[in-house]
């Protein structure tokens, strides 16, 4: 599961996972609403494209896992006597907007939104995988393992569905471009003690 098997062009800082672990309680509040943003970006994709079978038939059981990760990290706050927060901004997401393509068919615009899914699905990825090979805490290193395992699939399934409403060659050009602007955003980004991203 290394950053190029997901596609990534730049790692994460090194400095991230210390800071974040110092920080576990903004991060399990950030994560919580990571799982739910994305249940609710794989609702909204189904509710704007009914029409289309293979993508309500690829992402109902994505919204179902979503949201069972986020009871699953609200057990781990429990766990630690945390309480879900207000929700942040999310810098990262924010950057992403400027990245999607606007205008253009309705194929246009789902193949962008698939892919800028695909990206944050990668991303996310690599934080779990970072978080389970470094934290000290024994029962959040099985936590964020497990969760790696999980997500690994579904950048993988974005793309998929991408490339079957455009060319295979126009989907990979486009990704390609998607991950240097992404790598872009990551290098000018401040480490945050309390995102996930």
């Amino acid at each position: 599961m290394e950053k190029h098997v997901l596609g990534l062009e730049l790692p994460t800082d090194p400095r991230w996972v210390n800071i974040a672990e110092k920080n576990i309680e903004d991060i399990l509040i950030d994560h919580a609403y990571c799982e739910q943003k994305a249940a609710s970006s794989c609702i909204s994709l189904i509710v704007k494209y009914p029409e289309r079978q293979e993508l309500v038939d690829m992402l109902t059981p994505v919204v179902a896992e979503e949201w069972s990760h986020f009871e699953r990290v609200l057990e781990e706050m429990k766990k630690r006597g945390f309480s879900l927060g207000k929700q942040r901004r999310d810098e990262y997401v924010a950057q992403l907007a400027h990245i999607e393509k606007k205008g253009g068919s309705r194929e246009d615009q789902l193949v962008e939104k698939l892919l800028i899914n695909a990206l944050i699905e990668a991303r996310s990825c690599e934080r779990f995988r970072l978080l389970w090979k470094n934290i000290s805490d024994k029962s959040l290193q099985q936590f964020y393992y497990e969760l790696m395992v999980s997500e690994a699939g579904h950048y993988k399934n974005f793309l998929k569905l991408a490339k079957s409403y455009k060319p295979e060659a126009y989907v990979n050009q486009r990704w390609k471009e998607i991950l240097a602007a992404e790598a872009e955003i990551i290098k000018t980004l401040e480490v945050r003690p309390d995102r996930m991203h």
